[in-house]
């Protein structure tokens, strides 16, 4: 019975040298805070890892173009609300935010050696009297006299078709467009066409109206185009 009272002391000195000891596990040393404490009540499912954010290019592109390419990024109109975009290398041509596009055809004339931009217009093919409206006409003055080797973004809002004529279609069609004939009120188009190509271009998208397909009421969906132009080595 006398060794009771030791006992109990020797009991005590060991119960709290192994408190301190998973306190200080738990507190993971001096200074640590409670990140050990934390853990244990954070489950697999609740952590959250970082995952690294894939890396964009010039206009968005998710791989960079090849050397001597353009870079380029273009949307349509979505219905007539939302108006397109045109972005080359980085630079944005053509956006509501500028305040340069409208219902129609939205054009951007690039120098197709440096990639600059020569003049960017919008031309409504909706609006418009007599047998010739006048945007048709503005249009066709536009594209006419175009220098061998610039480039021709051109993307649709609203309604690109309405007031085009055949002469209107025929220089579309000699930029590169093979869609160009066929488009009709309210079809959504995107379309990169260069003055003195031999063959039809690949970078060309177009999606008829059509109420049993259309996105939004009255219009199709809008339609988004990306890709790598190669530069042009000289200028005519």
């Amino acid at each position: 019975m006398r060794l009771a009272g030791p006992l109990r002391i020797v009991a005590l000195v060991v119960t709290v040298g192994l408190t301190w000891i998973v306190v200080s596990i738990l507190l993971g040393g001096p200074g640590h805070g409670f990140p050990r404490i934390q853990q244990l009540f954070i489950s697999p499912e609740n952590s959250v890892t970082a995952e690294p954010r894939a890396r964009k290019y010039k206009c968005g592109l998710p791989q960079p173009c090849p050397e001597e390419h353009l870079a380029f990024r273009m949307v349509s109109g979505a219905a007539n609300v939302i108006g397109p975009k045109i972005c080359l290398e980085d630079k944005m041509l053509m956006s509501s935010v500028k305040d340069n596009v409208g219902r129609g055809l939205n054009i951007a004339l690039v120098n197709g050696v440096s990639g600059e931009l020569i003049e960017a217009r919008a031309f409504d093919m909706w609006a418009g009297v007599g047998p010739v409206p006048p945007d048709v006409n503005e249009l066709l003055k536009f594209i006419r006299p175009l220098h061998e080797g610039t480039l021709v973004f051109v993307a649709s809002y609203d309604d690109p078709a309405t007031k085009m004529n055949e002469e209107t279609r025929k220089l579309f069609s000699d930029l590169g467009s093979k869609n160009v004939k066929e488009l009709a009120f309210r079809d959504s188009w995107v379309f990169v066409g260069a003055k003195g190509v031999q063959n039809k271009s690949p970078f060309e998208q177009h999606v008829k109206n059509s109420k049993h397909t259309n996105k939004y009421e009255g219009w199709p969906e809008a339609l988004e185009m990306e890709g790598c132009i190669p530069r042009k080595t000289t200028a005519s």
